[in-house]
């Protein structure tokens, strides 16, 4: 998706102190990806509240040793916060997608709005980062649909802040402003690669076995 099509709309260009809109390709991704985050969220909660009544509950997407999504959800690391995860989740991927669909309708927000939303999905990319790693070295399991998770959020995360940056509201050097303007797919695309490679080595004798 070109950045070119997600250039802010308002009057005058977009500053602090003033709106700034999306373009339709920016709205829908934020629409996509908010729901693929719902769909993962959805799923590992009902299937949580399965293993809390039956812990002899194999979820769906327990596959083997490694791809485990039951190892992964009866983890203390599933409950940080006091309750699963995904409950976080069915509340913060539902406002990504009320944002794509406010953008749709042609709707602007100010810098505040679009700072704090960042301020969102970073928070969002930290805590995937964190579970990425206590998947992959403390709990050794994979969980899939968290898989998609972690990719939604990463996606939206470098677009939000893409976004942030080329109207104007995070400061930024004019070479990165005109790089995001064309290349921001590549960050977010190198990124996943890289937790793409983390995983592949991580567990590379299954793979190759």
């Amino acid at each position: 998706m070109s950045a070119a099509a997600e250039r802010g709309t308002s009057g005058g260009g977009a500053v602090p102190g003033r709106t700034a809109g999306g373009g339709r390709a920016f709205a829908l991704l934020l629409v996509v990806t908010g729901a693929a985050g719902l769909l993962a969220a959805w799923v590992i909660t009902i299937d949580k509240f399965k293993l809390l009544e039956n812990p002899n509950f194999v979820p769906g997407c327990s596959l083997n040793p490694v791809v485990s999504c039951g190892s992964v959800m009866k983890s203390e690391q599933a409950s940080v916060f006091g309750f699963p995860n995904p409950m976080l989740g069915l509340v913060t991927y539902s406002v990504v997608i009320c944002v794509g669909v406010s953008l749709l309708t042609g709707a602007g927000f100010p810098r505040w709005y679009w700072l704090t939303f960042d301020a969102g999905t970073l928070f969002g990319v930290g805590f995937v980062s964190w579970l990425q790693f206590q998947s992959l070295y403390r709990i050794n399991a994979l969980c899939l649909w968290c898989c998609l998770a972690w990719a939604a959020t990463i996606i939206m995360f470098w677009y939000v802040t893409s976004f942030n940056v080329r109207n104007g509201f995070l400061p930024a050097p004019k070479w990165l402003k005109a790089f995001l303007a064309e290349f921001t797919w590549v960050v977010p695309a190198l990124h996943i690669g890289v937790i793409g490679m983390l995983i592949l080595t991580r567990w590379w004798d299954f793979w190759t076995s």
